[in-house]
């Protein structure tokens, strides 16, 4: 029995965000993004309006995301905690 395999659907903005990181921190955020492909829950479950998103840490990051339909993990928003939170109920 082959394992689930989920694919990830990043917005354009995150990925040039991505791409301007420092190289130690991307590498720490490929890493993660690794890590929510293979255990989808890994991440914290957000409460309230932001509910039915997961929150993953990565150091002062976090990688805001949603499980979907069709095998697709979305890519919400990634940024620092001090505003990561208030920027994706924007977002949504």
């Amino acid at each position: 029995m082959k394992p689930t395999v989920y694919k990830l659907k990043v917005p354009d903005e995150i990925v040039e965000l991505l791409r301007n990181m420092h190289p130690y921190i991307k590498r720490k955020v490929k890493k993660a993004l690794q890590t929510i492909i293979t255990e989808l829950f890994s991440g914290k479950a957000l409460k309230d309006e932001l509910e039915g998103l997961r929150s993953y840490r990565v150091s002062s990051l976090r990688i805001i995301y949603r499980i979907s339909k069709g095998k697709v993990i979305d890519i919400i928003a990634t940024g620092p905690r001090k505003n990561i939170y208030k920027e994706t109920y924007r977002i949504i």
